[in-house]
């Protein structure tokens, strides 16, 4: 096991990196600066919403075309270009003095934060590993956690100091100055897969993208695997409408982060081995269930300490999720055509983010407490599990029955 770590450490590393630094585009770093955004330019937390949602639809749409870069260019060549839109992304945000430019500044970190940059670290573990994929993809996962434990807490600090538009001059200058040469120079040197699984893989059926969105299976998998995108982005862009109505200090809010990435981490790298054991398809149907309890606790009770309880079931199900979201996939579609399929499951995981702080944001304004909302959100979560377990039969039965050749 400390073999395949110490082999493959530039690999796994420049993955864990480009996880790491999506942080910028991602909802729980942009939702940082709600109030200011709010107040800056005069909107309602439905209106917020509203502009936030129509930003990361529109990169969604966009996704599926430019997600298809990974099976062009080279996985560093693809980590260059995304890096420095990201930068410009930061920029833009910076200066942003009217509503157009809010949204183009959301847009491009949605677009190339949470959308590619992820997407091509997931991509390129997937398609690098195979017996090992399940290790691999925890380790690049673990990245997003490690953004999530420190961002928040350094990027406020800065905040204080310097002022919110100026700390995003700050997180264009990390991307430049520190991510894009340790992520381009480890990156450069491609991986070539050597295992025999991955061989046997590749003489399996590879799905192309029209085949694998004409699989009634993969939207009955898409049930739960696209949902916490849209509960756990509709938590993190509401937290200081969750810190105001449950008079909550917002330091210990924040600093709960860091607990909730400990478990994921401790959740992720679990969920690799049982991945590599087991295989993603056979424990698909129990990653929503924490996820579900995580909402009837954060709807149910307002004690500073449900802040504790929540972080960590939200971190089990991160957890879970992050490592089985890039293991399902090429584990029953194959691994030849992986950047054009992931590009669409990516592009549906940032549609329902986006649809959750516009429809929950609307509901709040309507007059639907959150904490209502959020018992609904649980009670989905484990009807999902019953979809889930018929998805993850099915998939059992076509890779017992697929050829070996």
């Amino acid at each position: 096991m400390l073999t395949f770590y110490r082999r493959n450490a530039r690999w796994l590393f420049g993955g864990f990196l480009l996880a790491g630094f999506s942080g910028f585009g991602q909802t729980f770093f942009i939702s940082i600066w709600g109030s200011e955004i709010r107040a800056d330019f005069n909107l309602s937390h439905g209106d917020f919403g509203l502009v936030y949602m129509f930003a990361t639809l529109a990169s969604a749409a966009v996704l599926p075309f430019v997600g298809r870069l990974v099976d062009i260019l080279s996985v560093a060549m693809t980590s260059f270009l995304v890096i420095v839109m990201l930068a410009l992304a930061g920029v833009i945000m910076s200066f942003a003095n009217s509503l157009a430019m809010l949204v183009a500044a959301i847009f491009l970190l949605r677009l190339f934060g949470q959308g590619m940059m992820t997407h091509t670290a997931i991509t390129a573990m997937g398609r690098w590993y195979a017996e090992n994929r399940g290790k691999a993809v925890s380790i690049a996962t673990i990245g997003h956690q490690f953004s999530e434990a420190l961002f928040p807490t350094i990027f406020v600090t800065l905040a204080a100091l310097v002022g919110w538009r100026e700390s995003w001059l700050i997180a264009s200058a990390a991307l430049m100055v520190i991510a894009l040469p340790l992520i381009f120079g480890l990156m450069r040197v491609e991986r070539v897969p050597q295992s025999q699984l991955r061989e046997i893989a590749e003489h399996g059926r590879q799905w192309s993208r029209g085949e694998m969105l004409r699989d009634p299976c993969f939207w009955l998998t898409g049930v739960g695997v696209f949902s916490p995108a849209f509960i756990g982005t509709s938590i993190f862009f509401h937290q200081d409408y969750l810190i105001e109505t449950n008079n909550w200090q917002p330091s210990l809010y924040y600093s709960s982060f860091a607990l909730m990435a400990a478990m994921t981490v401790i959740v992720s790298l679990a969920t690799g081995f049982a991945v590599d054991r087991w295989s993603a398809v056979r424990i698909l149907p129990w990653f929503m269930l924490p996820l579900g309890l995580s909402c009837f606790v954060l709807g149910s009770f307002t004690a500073p300490a449900t802040i504790i309880v929540f972080m960590l079931l939200l971190g089990i199900s991160y957890g879970m999720t992050s490592t089985i979201f890039g293991a399902i996939w090429p584990e029953v579609y194959g691994t030849r055509h992986l950047g054009s399929l992931r590009s669409v499951t990516i592009s549906l995981m940032v549609f329902m983010s986006a649809a959750g702080p516009g429809a929950t944001g609307w509901l709040i304004d309507a007059g639907i407490p959150f904490s209502t909302q959020l018992l609904y959100l649980g009670t989905f979560c484990l009807a999902t599990i019953a979809i889930m377990s018929i998805a993850s039969r099915t998939y059992q039965s076509r890779l017992i029955s697929a050829p070996n050749n």
